[in-house]
């Protein structure tokens, strides 16, 4: 699933080339793509707005729309967004397409069809938290590249849910916005810090070196466009370098570049974890 740093990636190509230009058209070739408004409307909806801005929210690509609207769009797992100049060949994967007034086009491709579109107020965006029933683009956690997420800031979301393990708490994106799997387990890495610690128990030193593990890998991956281990393309189709830069995830078995310890993988909440079991010392039982 793209993280921050593959739809960084994304939205600031999107940016260099679509900004300014003039929505003609929406075509939903499936259609949940856009549930629950119909695609009908949802097309009516886009149909002569100008795209002002790109962005990013979390995981969202945000397209900003004059008139204090924007078109989100969350790729989910298999989800890309292709721009393209003329067209191009068709792509058998293509649930929508939003076509610009010179002919140019934006193609929302999606192997397994969990990705959504949606057309929200811009203001919807910039709330902090809230709870499990408010939708997602409402309630995203702070932003982890933001100058607002500051040491002090993560203590405090480190107290306020104590008794919760540390890499669950990274992946709720209600608490951080855009960290996923990857990233988590590269920042505890790098941060030396077991996956299964509670939140609780880090002292002031080991909270900050989280901090700065978080925006140092999440930097780095935007700096090598994203990681591409499976279904992850840019914007131009292109393939990300960072999955080339791993040191833990997925290495299983491999010597820990810091100590040379076999790196192991278990499973915490329900997700596959990789961590060095002499940098990153199990919490007591």
């Amino acid at each position: 699933m793209p993280e921050l740093p593959e739809v960084e990636t994304i939205a600031r190509q999107l940016r260099r080339v679509v900004v300014g230009k003039r929505i003609a058209d929406f075509t939903s070739l499936w259609h949940r793509v856009s549930e629950p408004m119909p695609a009908s409307l949802f097309a009516a909806r886009l149909a002569g707005h100008r795209i002002v801005g790109v962005g990013r929210r979390g995981k969202l690509v945000v397209l900003e729309l004059d008139g204090a609207e924007a078109l989100i769009v969350s790729l989910r797992m298999t989800g890309r967004l292709l721009f393209e100049r003329d067209g191009g060949a068709a792509d058998p994967y293509t649930r929508a397409v939003v076509r610009f007034d010179d002919g140019s086009l934006l193609r929302f491709a999606d192997t397994r069809k969990f990705g959504r579109m949606a057309v929200v107020d811009l203001e919807e965006l910039s709330g902090e938290g809230g709870g499990a029933k408010t939708p997602l683009h409402r309630s995203l956690g702070i932003e982890p590249l933001s100058r607002r997420f500051t040491t002090r800031r993560l203590a405090e979301l480190l107290r306020r849910r104590s008794r919760a393990a540390i890499k669950p708490l990274l992946l709720d994106q209600r608490a951080i916005a855009g960290i996923g799997n990857i990233y988590a387990i590269e920042a505890l890495w790098r941060a030396r810090l077991h996956p299964l610690r509670t939140a609780g128990s880090l002292r002031p030193a080991e909270a900050a070196r989280l901090h700065e593990a978080i925006r140092w890998v999440l930097r780095k991956g935007i700096r090598f466009g994203g990681a591409s281990r499976r279904d992850y393309r840019d914007a131009r189709g292109e393939r990300g370098r960072m999955q080339r830069e791993f040191t833990v995830y997925d290495r299983a078995g491999e010597p820990c570049p810091r100590c040379g310890r076999a790196i192991v993988r278990t499973v915490v909440g329900g997700r596959g974890t990789f961590h060095c079991p002499r940098c990153q010392r199990a919490p007591a039982s």
